[in-house]
């Protein structure tokens, strides 16, 4: 009930070697937060696996598809909106023996290096920020599409799934060790759409907030430049929201 953590996505920073074969950056990119989730298991009492997870991550990454070089993740995830189920269980992971959701109500991942397996698979190591704690975390990332969504507005859209492991005790999450496992796995599948060069700008800087995205206008060979921003014309009803 406790990682929570994206997080993700999902993303990257640049391998040193690819780097230098990139003269400018990866396009930039905006999770979507309907369509991006983290998923967590932790053992209960070893009878089961208790399952959740978290909606309405908010980030960003850069990332050109077919390559890792120049890729970089910032995301933070609402603790906040976990959902084990139940209220009782969802209000019990964010109480102060646990999750502190008053104190800690979110947690954030920056992308540090990244070791491409293959141009759709790779290793993202970063700083993960839970109850207050940082520490290293890695996870395995897929590309599963980027390509232009099917449902309207059309927007340019990328597709990512991760896992990863962690220990909660790291974090100081170690109330209820009788009953709650210590290692927690984590699933996130994520969303994201196409951004301006602004938004990334704004995104990278240390400490900075998640900035709104701040649509551009649609060059008119948009439909064969990956690095065009996408339009932003009124959204029509998805099914999959």
């Amino acid at each position: 009930m406790l990682a929570l953590v994206l997080p993700i996505a999902l993303a990257v920073l640049p391998v040193p070697a690819a780097a230098a074969e990139r003269t400018e950056p990866p396009p930039a990119w905006k999770l979507d937060p309907v369509h991006t989730r983290v998923m967590f298991a932790v053992s209960h009492a070893g009878f089961s696996k208790a399952l959740g997870t978290v909606s309405g991550s908010d980030g960003g990454l850069l990332f050109a598809p077919g390559g890792w070089a120049g890729a970089r993740l910032v995301v933070e995830v609402p603790l906040t909106r976990l959902d084990l189920g139940t209220p009782d269980w969802n209000e019990a992971a964010l109480a102060g023996n646990l999750l502190d959701g008053a104190n800690f109500p979110t947690a954030r991942f920056v992308s540090t290096t990244v070791t491409p397996r293959d141009p759709a698979h790779a290793q993202v190591c970063g700083e993960l920020t839970l109850h207050g704690i940082t520490k290293p975390l890695c996870m395995e990332v897929t590309v599963n599409a980027v390509e232009r969504h099917p449902m309207p507005p059309f927007r340019q859209t990328a597709g990512f799934s991760a896992t990863a492991t962690l220990s909660r005790s790291d974090y100081g999450v170690d109330g209820w060790s009788s009953m709650i496992g210590d290692e927690v796995e984590l699933r996130i599948e994520a969303e994201a759409t196409r951004a301006s060069d602004e938004f990334a700008q704004r995104l990278f800087r240390v400490g900075a907030p998640i900035p709104a995205t701040t649509p551009e206008p649609v060059p008119a060979d948009a439909e064969s430049d990956p690095r065009a921003p996408e339009p932003n014309p009124t959204p029509a009803t998805d099914p999959t929201a």
